[in-house]
């Protein structure tokens, strides 16, 4: 297995880039790094769901698009920056309680676009949504 992070990182960091955002709104933690994945968590409950109770597939997209952006910004050198140029996700099934967990992983790493699944299981492991990322690589200008 490859390790993809070009920069070093703890979840405590990266969990601190959370505040005033919608990702501490939605309280979604970031939970677990492994050498070519990142996962976080994000509760079902009143900020979450849709007004029949059920995760709002949008919260969903939040989770899974939050994913992939931190995820790639830790793939590249400190002379690129990463912008997300599309996302979609495919609902596959309901959750009303607890917690959501997405796991993002690369299907491609690029010089100039990446590409991420990202898989959103409900507690009992059962993938409840799955969602592709595609993210621009840009190369930071210094001024002139």
């Amino acid at each position: 297995m490859t390790i993809i992070w070009k920069k070093e990182f703890k979840l405590d960091d990266i969990n601190r880039f959370r505040e005033e955002s919608i990702v501490g709104h939605l309280d979604i933690k970031f939970i677990e790094k492994g050498d070519d994945f990142l996962r976080a968590t994000m509760p079902v409950d009143k900020r979450t769901v849709q007004p029949m109770g059920l995760l709002h597939g949008g919260a969903s997209v939040v989770l899974a698009e939050t994913l992939g952006s931190a995820a790639s910004h830790m793939t590249l050198d400190e002379s690129h920056y990463s912008l997300g140029l599309e996302v979609n996700a495919n609902h596959l099934k309901s959750a009303s309680t607890g917690l959501v967990k997405g796991t993002a992983k690369p299907i491609h790493l690029g010089r100039t676009t990446q590409v991420w699944d990202i898989c959103v299981e409900n507690e009992k492991n059962e993938l409840i949504c799955v969602s592709r990322l595609t993210m621009a690589v840009l190369k930071i200008c210094q001024g002139s």
